[in-house]
C-alpha cells in the first residue's frame, strides 16, 4: 500500500493515470462496519480493474475543530494505516486537515481535491456521508457534480451489528464504560493501546508486582478506569499481562491517569521501549483499599484471574 498526500501523487503508468475507485472518510477504529464497506469496495474495484484508493485526513478533523478535546482517537494514525492495508487498500491518501481546509464548501473540496484526478471512475460513499463546511455536501450534491463527468457514485448501505448501527462513537462509548468485550466484537479485534514505557513511582516493584508505566498519546482514548486482562507485545514477543488504568487511590495519588501493566514471567528493564497492550476483558473497577496489604492480596487475585482467563469461543 502506498501512502500519499495528494491524489495527483499517484504514479502514472506508461504516462497514463491509473483508473481508480475511491472512498473517503475518517475510518477511526476501522471497525466491523468499515471493514464490510472496504471489503465490498475492494471486490468491486477488482472486478472493474480499478486501483482501490482511500482518502482520509491527518490530523482527525476533530483535532482542528475542537483543539481542546483529548482522548478521542480509537487508534493511532500508524495503526490505521496497518488496518487499511490489511483490507487490501492499494493507495491511502492522507490529506492534511487544517482550519482553512475545514471552511471549504463541498463543491470546492470536490473540484480541488478529487475531480482534479483524471482517472477517477467510481466514488463510494457511506450511507450517512456528508462533507464540506457545515457538512453541506450530501449524496445528491456529489451525484449532481460527478454524474456529468462520467463518475459513478455508489451509496453503501448502513451496517448493523447485533441490531445496532455500528459507528466510531459507539465504540468510544463502549470503551469509556469498560465494555471491552463488546468493543472487541465491534472492532473485530481487541482494542489496543501503545506507548513508551516511562519511569513511575516504583511502587509496583516494592510490593512484588513490577509494572510498566506506559505513556499514552493524549490523542488516544483510554478505557474506563479499572483492572483488565491484557496481552502485551514487546519486540514481537507476546506476554500474558494484567493492566490497571487509574489514579492509584490507595496511595492517594494525583488525578493523573496511569496505564500500568504487569507482564507475567518477564523481568527486563524496558524503560524507553515501545509496548503494545491489547485489552481482552475487564476484571473489576479501580477502588481504594484500606491498607497496602489489602491491595497486595487483591493484586494476587487479579493476576491469578488473568492467568486463568480464556478467550471466549467463536462458536
Amino acid at each position: 500500500m502506498k501512502v500519499l498526500q495528494n491524489l495527483l501523487d499517484i504514479p502514472r503508468e506508461r504516462n497514463q493515470w491509473p483508473e481508480i475507485g475511491l472512498t473517503i472518510g475518517n475510518f477511526d477504529g476501522v471497525h466491523c462496519g468499515h471493514r464490510q464497506l472496504l471489503r465490498k469496495i475492494r471486490s468491486d474495484c477488482l472486478d472493474r480493474s480499478l486501483l482501490f484508493v482511500v482518502v482520509t485526513f491527518v490530523p482527525h478533523p476533530q483535532k482542528i475543530l475542537h483543539p481542546d478535546r483529548e482522548r478521542f482517537l480509537i487508534n493511532s494514525y500508524e495503526q490505521r494505516r496497518t488496518l487499511l492495508q490489511e483490507e487490501g487498500v492499494d493507495i491511502l491518501v492522507e490529506m492534511k486537515f487544517t482550519r482553512d481546509f475545514s471552511t471549504l464548501k463541498a463543491d470546492e473540496f470536490l473540484s480541488r481535491f478529487l475531480l482534479t484526478y483524471p482517472g477517477l471512475r467510481n466514488l463510494y460513499l457511506g450511507y450517512d456521508f456528508a462533507f464540506g463546511a457545515n457538512k453541506e455536501g450530501g449524496h445528491d450534491l456529489v451525484d449532481a457534480i460527478c454524474k456529468p463527468r462520467g463518475i459513478l457514485v455508489e451509496i453503501q448501505p448502513k451496517f448493523e451489528f447485533r441490531g445496532t448501527v455500528v459507528s466510531s462513537s459507539l465504540i468510544r462509548e463502549q470503551l469509556l464504560t469498560g465494555k471491552i468485550d463488546a468493543a472487541a466484537a465491534t472492532l473485530e479485534r481487541p482494542f489496543q493501546l501503545e506507548g513508551v514505557v516511562v519511569r513511575g513511582e516504583g511502587r509496583g516493584r516494592k510490593i512484588g508486582f513490577p509494572t510498566a508505566n506506559i505513556q499514552i498519546s493524549s490523542d488516544l482514548i483510554i478505557p474506563e478506569k479499572g483492572v483488565y486482562v491484557t496481552r502485551a507485545t514487546y519486540k514481537g514477543m507476546i506476554y500474558q499481562s494484567v493492566t490497571n488504568i487509574g489514579n492509584n487511590p490507595t496511595f492517594n495519588d494525583t488525578n493523573h491517569l496511569h496505564v500500568e501493566t504487569n507482564l507475567f514471567d518477564f523481568n527486563h528493564d524496558i524503560y524507553g521501549e515501545l509496548l503494545e497492550i491489547q485489552f481482552l476483558h475487564k476484571l473489576r473497577d479501580e477502588r481504594k483499599f484500606p491498607t497496602v496489604n489489602d491491595l497486595i492480596a487483591q493484586i494476587r487475585t487479579d493476576v491469578e484471574s488473568a492467568r486463568l482467563w480464556q478467550m471466549p469461543s467463536c462458536d
